[in-house]
């Protein structure tokens, strides 16, 4: 979903539109501690025919919420309008009680899609050369982006490409703000340019269309390889093309994949991209990962009050597991921040094992109940029999509560099908000796501590350590 700047055509306002009563629901739905952290931080703007517009402060803001709660958001307005399909965002940056809208042009530098549906401009001012955090797996593409940006048309075109989450959109980026400062500079995604192509034709302004793109000094265009079918839209992007490199403007462009592997794009077009400087990013090695784990620490220390105080151990932790997408390493610590933020307190390394589980490398298929069953009775030292028995002694009845918690928690098993393998037990006593663990953990130390390290020992198949 694009975050889109929207102008005032063709628009239907419902006055209306209750957003109080939506606020309402986000807190009865999420929680106060969300609500207060996140969703509190959305200002509605305007709502339009079939969606609304709103503000956040900052793109940080709008990312964590676009990614965590957007479909319950919208869930939640479409209880009061039905009509409502999507939402969109905007970044309002308050300065001195003034509403800077850092997604509106200033400087006439930066060219828009003018008098359409969308005014969409993807320059982020908060990715530029100086926070691009370099290693040896990107220092090549690093420095031939400086280089195409300090003169234009020498590299021409510039093709980048990684897999997904590996810093391409940075890097394109921090050029365009670089030659924005006296170039005109027209930055969009594939998919945009294609659905500003597809408008263009319905609407009869191929003309606008044309000249929107091909009087810019710089095009830069994400993820190419979405521009695939389609043989009339390639048809006049080769023309675009053709005229910017033929007049000496700078085209810039990213994919997943070199030139050649892509898919549904015509052979002379491929070809103009391999004719280029063609560079790649390669997956991040381990020194590279633990120093962007170390300077995001440092970016959330400065956004929140409340400072992460992670363990180097856990951040080589994270770096090592963690390797194939820098989007993928950030996400991960940010999973690992807000379980500090919601406790008030720092994980152990236990405990970022089992909130990254999803990430890391766990066969999830071999935890089964039985295999639970077996762990625990090593750890207390007692048959599975016993366990399993009907009988109530003490130094049984805690570890069958402990395997049954383990089940629940570490198994998408539900309670009658956990009791089954309990020797048939209600679901009843499956939720009591899952709240009687969930109370020991925060009570008693030695259980909470006994409980980290099976939860280890099950995850990671250490069997022979128990």
């Amino acid at each position: 979903m694009g975050f889109l700047m929207i102008n005032n055509l063709n628009v239907s306002i419902d006055k209306k539109f209750n957003w109080e009563v939506i606020q309402k629901e986000l807190r009865h739905q999420f929680g106060n501690e969300i609500y207060e952290s996140w969703l509190k931080k959305i200002v509605f703007e305007e709502k339009f025919s079939n969606h609304i517009l709103v503000s956040v402060s900052t793109r940080f803001i709008r990312d964590w919420i676009v990614s965590r709660y957007l479909d319950q958001i919208l869930g939640a307005i479409k209880k009061v309008n039905k009509e409502i399909i999507r939402i969109e965002f905007k970044i309002e940056n308050k300065i001195d009680g003034i509403n800077k809208d850092i997604q509106q042009n200033t400087n006439n530098k930066i060219s828009f899609i003018k008098d359409s549906f969308v005014q969409y401009n993807r320059i982020d001012h908060n990715k530029s050369f100086e926070n691009f955090i370099i290693g040896e797996s990107n220092k090549l593409a690093f420095e031939a982006a400086k280089k195409v940006s300090e003169k234009i048309s020498h590299y021409n075109p510039f093709y980048l490409y990684a897999g997904v989450g590996m810093g391409k959109t940075h890097l394109l980026n921090a050029i365009g703000l670089k030659l924005k400062e006296d170039k005109k500079v027209t930055f969009i995604s594939a998919e945009r340019f294609m659905y500003q192509f597809v408008k263009a034709i319905k609407s009869n302004e191929m003309v606008k269309f044309k000249d929107n793109f091909r009087n810019t000094d710089v095009l830069i265009i994400d993820d190419i390889q979405f521009m695939n079918g389609k043989e009339a839209m390639q048809e006049e992007f080769f023309h675009t093309f053709n005229s910017l490199i033929d007049k000496g403007s700078q085209v810039i462009l990213s994919a997943d994949r070199p030139p050649n592997k892509l898919i549904k794009i015509q052979e002379r077009i491929k070809s103009r991209f391999s004719g280029g400087l063609v560079v790649d990013i390669q997956s991040p090695e381990h020194d590279l990962r633990l120093k962007i784990l170390k300077t995001k620490v440092d970016e959330l220390n400065i956004l929140y009050s409340e400072k992460l105080k992670l363990s180097e151990e856990i951040l080589k932790f994270i770096s090592s597991e963690i390797r194939n997408s820098i989007r993928e390493l950030v996400g991960a610590l940010n999973r690992v921040a807000s379980f500090s933020r919601i406790y008030n307190r720092v994980p152990n390394l236990n405990e970022v094992k089992i909130i990254l589980k999803d990430l890391l490398s766990v066969n999830e298929t071999n935890i089964t109940i039985d295999n639970i069953q077996t762990l625990v009775c090593k750890y207390f030292k007692i048959s599975k029999n016993e366990m399993l028995s009907s009988r109530r002694s003490r130094y049984l009845v805690r570890p069958r509560q402990v395997a049954i918690y383990l089940s629940k928690t570490l198994t998408t098993k539900s309670l009658p099908e956990i009791g089954r393998e309990f020797s048939n037990r209600d679901h009843t006593t499956v939720i009591h000796s899952v709240k009687t663990i969930e109370k020991l953990k925060s009570d008693n130390n030695e259980i909470s501590t006994g409980i980290s390290y099976l939860k280890n020992q099950i995850l990671y198949k250490k069997e022979n350590e128990i």
